[in-house]
């Protein structure tokens, strides 16, 4: 899943695409680099974030899905708000990536009304305040039964599982350790029998590990992103597309799960 935030502020990418041709052109080229899946947003949910007006992030975020939506790639509205679900899939967006797990009034049955596919994901608060003091008792047992009670609504209110996706939300109310122990046990959310989602690339989790701003890690989010498909992840949300399609393509291929009896590669490697 490539991720294009048409924002000025977020954490990562904050106004690189922020008017609508850029936003267009990033998408264009996460295809070409191996995105499966392209997830656009206008709201920024990073820690201390400010929210954006329906009005702003229906601007920000409807020309995109309109111009992307014909190229042949699922695109995903990641949009907390009900009324731009509704809006962003008329205009062909065909998942909903909800930071809120559709608790806000009416995104069920929103959602339930179309074919779209949803992301339910836990925070611990919201993005003014979730990193000021988060605490568990058992984090991983806390989330898994979060996620579990988001999916019994979902399907109670006509949305089915093959429908349903789960984000244990990375940074969005965890501490370092959190977020490790969740990380470390993502087989506890993979056997719930829906796909996971793993949101890791660029955060500031792994800044702390690797002593890097945002823009420097790429070769972290990359080795994150391949210990969580170990794991059982089977959607990795990045802004790194290619570096990550070479890891997976580079792991698959020594654990044998591809052909690579045939040398498809351009170069000599010798």
């Amino acid at each position: 899943m490539g991720v294009i935030n048409v924002t000025p502020d977020s954490f990562s990418d904050g106004g690189l695409y922020a008017t609508a041709g850029s936003a267009v052109a990033r998408g264009r080229a996460l295809i070409d680099e191996g995105a499966d899946i392209l997830d656009i947003g206008g709201e920024s949910t990073r820690p201390g974030a400010q929210p954006v007006s329906l009005d702003e992030e229906r601007r920000r975020t409807l020309p995109v899905i309109e111009a992307l939506a014909g190229c042949g790639w699922p695109v995903s509205i990641d949009t907390r708000k009900p009324e731009l679900m509704r809006e962003a899939l008329a205009a062909g967006a065909s998942m909903v990536n909800d930071i809120g797990a559709l608790e806000s009034q009416h995104a069920l049955e929103i959602v339930t009304r179309t074919s779209a596919a949803v992301c339910l994901m836990h925070k611990q608060g919201d993005p003014q305040t979730m990193q000021q003091n988060p605490h568990y008792d058992d984090v991983v047992t806390e989330v898994q039964a979060y996620l579990v009670q988001r999916m019994e609504a979902a399907r109670r209110a006509g949305i089915a599982q093959s429908r349903i996706v789960i984000d244990p939300g990375f940074g969005f109310g965890k501490t370092q350790e959190h977020n490790i122990a969740l990380l470390r046990d993502l087989s506890a959310l993979t056997a719930l029998g829906v796909p996971v989602l793993a949101g890791l690339s660029r955060k500031a989790m792994l800044g702390r590990i690797a002593g890097r701003q945002p823009h420097e890690r790429v070769h972290a989010s990359v080795a994150a992103a391949l210990f969580a498909a170990q794991q059982g992840a089977r959607i990795l949300r990045v802004h790194d597309v290619t570096a990550t399609c070479d890891a997976l393509a580079v792991w698959r291929a020594l654990a044998g799960t591809i052909d690579v009896s045939t040398e498809s590669g351009t170069g000599s490697g010798q």
